[in-house]
């Protein structure tokens, strides 16, 4: 019986510190995922989420104009993590694709109170499938009074942004994940 436990409690500690799947889009990620605009704060950004399943490959496919009139410049989706990460937890992995521009990982935290509160760092998504890593200390807070860098633990959600200038946004994630 010690052995089954010790087995058991190694594997837990080893899935904690190599990586955390949050999602492949497979199993009803509309149930998961939220769509919005800046539209939310008055601006005229427009898009669509849809969720894409074939034979071998499921993803979100995000698209939409974004503009930077009436003060706005943002399209995205978002989901709240179900559990807390473990504070060893690195940085995010994603499985990307899109319209060869520049895209951004937006993180919450529990110290994130207001919207515009919010951990950022960009990445490019080229026309073919790619795997995307970014260090939690590539990420930029986007106030001054929050702490300077991310701790995995305090992580509440993920948001997959086109953001910050004029330009058609076509980005498509199959995976969401952590190291």
């Amino acid at each position: 019986m010690k052995t089954i436990i010790t087995i058991l409690i190694i594997f837990i500690y080893t899935q904690a510190l190599s990586g955390t799947l949050v999602e492949d889009f497979s199993s009803k990620p509309e149930n998961r995922w939220q769509f919005f605009t800046d539209q939310v704060m008055g601006g005229v950004s427009s898009g669509n989420l849809e969720f894409i399943h074939s034979n071998d490959i499921s993803y979100a496919r995000m698209f939409g104009n974004v503009s930077t009139a009436n003060n706005g410049g943002f399209i995205q989706f978002r989901s709240t993590l179900g559990t807390p990460l473990n504070e060893n937890i690195k940085g995010i992995k994603l499985k990307v694709r899109g319209n060869n521009q520049q895209y951004f990982v937006h993180l919450r935290t529990t110290g994130s109170l207001l919207p515009w509160q919010y951990y950022s760092s960009g990445f490019d998504a080229s026309d073919k499938w790619n795997e995307i890593k970014i260090a939690f200390d590539d990420f930029k807070k986007s106030s001054t009074f929050m702490r300077s860098k991310v701790n995995a633990s305090n992580i509440r959600t993920v948001g997959l942004v086109a953001y910050g200038r004029d330009h058609n946004a076509e980005l498509e994630v199959s995976e969401v994940s952590f190291y």
